[in-house]
C-alpha cells in the first residue's frame, strides 16, 4: 500500500491541482493507494476536499492579514501548532510521501515531513515562487513547475516540468461551434468575448462591462459577450443590466459549461493565475490578461508577462482595463491574422498530461 499525503488550499488554485493529482493517483494505483489531505482550519478545502470524497485533516495555521488585525498575534503560535499536530498526522498515517500545492496548510505539512526523514514533492503552479517555497525548496526532492526559468528560484536539479494539473477536460475538440453559440443565445453573425474572472468574480472586470454597456448606450455592439460576473458581485450586475439592457449579452455568476464557452469564444478577458493560465493554454484561444494586482508578489503579472513576452497573450494593466480591455478586445476579434498568430503561439505552451507527469515523479521516489 502506498500511501501518500496532498496538502494546499485555501483557493481553488491550491485545492483544484491536488484534486487532479489524487485523480490521477487512483487511475494508476487505484486501492493500491491510500491518500490523505491536510488543510487549514476554516478554509474552503475543509468543505471542498470532502465532498469530492477525500478524506481531509486539518491543521490550526493562520496567514499574516496585511492590515492590521489582533489575529495577527496569534500566528507564530499557530505555526507551532501547527507543525506539531502535522508531525503527528504524518507518523500516523504512515506517508510514503508528501506533496505541497501551496496555501496556508502545505508550508508546515511539508516543514513536518522534511524533518521527519518523508520524502516531499513542491508543485509551483506559478512563474514567480513564493518565499515559503523558496526555503522548502531546499530540502525536497522534487520540484514541479509550469514555467520555464525556474532555477531563478530552485536548485536546478530538482525542477520537472510538469505544467499545472487541471482537473477536467479543457479542449474544446469535439464541441460543435453552433450548439456552443446556442448555449449562450448567441448566433454566428458577430465574434464573440469572454470575459472571466473567477467563480467569486473581479470588481475591475465587472466594472469594465459596465463602463462599455454604457458607451454603447443602446446601440448594436460589435461583439457578443460571454460575461461571468462571479456570485459576489451577480446581483449587483443583474441589476445594472436590467437599467441598460443590450442584447448579445450573456450574463451569469458562474458558467457552466467552460467547453461551450471556450469554443464559443473569439478572443478572451482573464485574470492570469496559475490554474486560468494552463486552461487558456490547453484551448488555445487568444488572451488578453488583465492581472490582479490583489496577490502575493504580483505574481498574476509575472504569469502574463511570461506569456507575453513570447507572443503568446496581450496584457492589459488592472489600472487601465477599465478603459483600454474592451477596445483592444473589440480590435483583436476583428483581426483574424492577429487572432491565429496568438492561438498557435499559446498553444505551444500547452500541457495536457500535467497530472500523470507528477505521479510519474512520486512513483520514481517510491521505487527509492
Amino acid at each position: 500500500m502506498k500511501r501518500i499525503i496532498l496538502s494546499g488550499g485555501g483557493t481553488g488554485g491550491h485545492i483544484y491541482p491536488a484534486v487532479a493529482v489524487a485523480e490521477a493517483l487512483k487511475r494508476k494505483w487505484g486501492e493500491e493507494v491510500e491518500l490523505l489531505f491536510v488543510g487549514a482550519d476554516g478554509k474552503m478545502e475543509m468543505e471542498k476536499i470532502p465532498a469530492l470524497g477525500y478524506r481531509i485533516v486539518g491543521v490550526p495555521i493562520l496567514g499574516l492579514q496585511r492590515r492590521f488585525t489582533w489575529a495577527n498575534f496569534t500566528v507564530p503560535f499557530r505555526v507551532v501548532s501547527s507543525v506539531r499536530k502535522a508531525r503527528r498526522v504524518i507518523r500516523d498515517f504512515q506517508a510514503d510521501v508528501v506533496v505541497g500545492f501551496g496555501g496556508y496548510a502545505s508550508a508546515p505539512v511539508l516543514w513536518a515531513a522534511q524533518r521527519l526523514g518523508v520524502p516531499t514533492v513542491i508543485q509551483e503552479q506559478n512563474s514567480f515562487a513564493g518565499l515559503t517555497n523558496k526555503i522548502l525548496a531546499k530540502r525536497a526532492r522534487r520540484i514541479c513547475v509550469a514555467y520555464e526559468s525556474m532555477e531563478r528560484f530552485f536548485p536546478a536539479d530538482k525542477i520537472v516540468m510538469t505544467g499545472n494539473p487541471l482537473r477536467g477536460r479543457f479542449s474544446a475538440d469535439g464541441v460543435d461551434h453552433a450548439q456552443a453559440l446556442a448555449h449562450f443565445g448567441f448566433r454566428g453573425e458577430r465574434p464573440v468575448v469572454l470575459v472571466v474572472g473567477g467563480s467569486l468574480g473581479t470588481r475591475t472586470l465587472n466594472n469594465m462591462m459596465k463602463r462599455w454597456i454604457a458607451s454603447i448606450d443602446g446601440a448594436d455592439a460589435p461583439v457578443q459577450v460571454i460575461w461571468q460576473t462571479g456570485k459576489y458581485y451577480e446581483r449587483e450586475m443583474r441589476e445594472f443590466s436590467s437599467q441598460h439592457p443590450v442584447g448579445g449579452i450573456w450574463q451569469g455568476a458562474f458558467i457552466e459549461r467552460m467547453d461551450f464557452a471556450y469554443e464559443a469564444a473569439d478572443v478572451v478577458i482573464s485574470r492570469s493565475g496559475a490554474c486560468t493560465v494552463s486552461e487558456l493554454c490547453l484551448v488555445a484561444k487568444p488572451t488578453i490578461f488583465v492581472p490582479s494586482p490583489n496577490v502575493a508578489e504580483d505574481h498574476q503579472t509575472k504569469n502574463a508577462m511570461a506569456l507575453v513576452d513570447r507572443d503568446a497573450a496581450q496584457m492589459v494593466a488592472d489600472a487601465d482595463a477599465l478603459e483600454m480591455a474592451m477596445p483592444a478586445a473589440i480590435e483583436l476579434a476583428g483581426d483574424a491574422e492577429r487572432r491565429a498568430q496568438l492561438s498557435a503561439n499559446i498553444a505551444s505552451l500547452a500541457i495536457a498530461d500535467s497530472a500523470e507527469r507528477i505521479v510519474a515523479e512520486i512513483e520514481k521516489i517510491l521505487k527509492r
